[in-house]
């Protein structure tokens, strides 16, 4: 299985991905997490260290190509594939890739545009396949999401992030990518404003998979610049985004 985590930047799809990580270590699945934001994120979530990229391997080879240092006879692609999964960081729980960014001028979308093929070569090692994608609608414009099993897009209670969110649903439907469910979480909901920001929620038009309430546990670890996976079970964030790792499994 196959799930990615969009939505607008900010609204917490690094939370919502490291905690579904968390979730599933416990079930003892071959897990690989891949952080596809440029601005990444998801390893200090997860308390990982990261030293290499995808970026970084791609303009490692552009470089031994410019001067000459790749062997005549191998294939490139071949080179480029070891080296990604050379860059793989493997942990007792999970494994993580992250996508990064070039060091030089070059454009993200080509680090991007790689993840199709990255899920396409890792997909059959691994039982669960988690991606927190960059912000916004690039992964779908540029395709880089198309064969994912289940997309949760989340939004907080702003209009600029439902927006983003009835968006990404539009154009999943324009470009005819068949997710096999696309959900909505709405995340740092107030209970007092629940009702009225549900409502909002549901003129998305996606189904609502769950919500996560203001929690000042999340906040202060976000202060402190801990990792959210060590947060401890029985924290209501943790709860309820196990429960939404529980419905999309069903």
């Amino acid at each position: 299985m196959i799930i990615a985590v969009s939505g607008k930047g900010g609204t917490g799809k690094t939370l919502v991905s490291s905690l579904l990580i968390k979730s599933l270590t416990s079930t003892g699945k071959d897990i690989l997490a891949i952080d596809a934001d440029p601005d990444s994120n998801l390893p200090e979530a997860l308390g990982v260290d990261v030293h290499k990229t995808v970026g970084d391997v791609r303009e490692e080879l552009k470089e031994d190509t410019a001067k000459g240092r790749i062997p005549t006879g191998m294939n490139k692609w071949d080179i480029l594939d070891y080296k990604i999964m050379e860059s793989i960081i493997e942990t007792p729980s999970f494994d993580l890739l992250v996508m990064g960014r070039p060091e030089g001028s070059g454009c993200y979308c080509a680090v991007n545009n790689m993840l199709r093929r990255i899920i396409e070569n890792l997909s059959s090692n691994y039982d669960v396949i988690i991606i927190d994608t960059e912000a916004g609608l690039e992964h779908l414009s540029r395709r880089t999401t198309q064969n994912v099993d289940v997309m949760l897009v989340v939004t907080d209670k702003s209009k600029r992030g439902m927006l983003t969110a009835q968006r990404i649903g539009q154009l999943a439907d324009e470009l005819e990518i068949k997710f096999q469910e696309l959900y909505l979480v709405v995340n740092r909901v107030n209970p007092e404003n629940e009702e009225q920001i549900l409502k909002k929620a549901r003129e998305t038009g996606l189904d609502i998979a769950g919500v996560i309430f203001e929690d000042e546990e999340v906040t202060q670890y976000d202060i402190e610049g801990r990792p959210l996976v060590e947060l401890p079970d029985e924290s209501n964030t943790v709860k309820t985004v196990s429960g939404i790792l529980s419905r999309i499994r069903k």
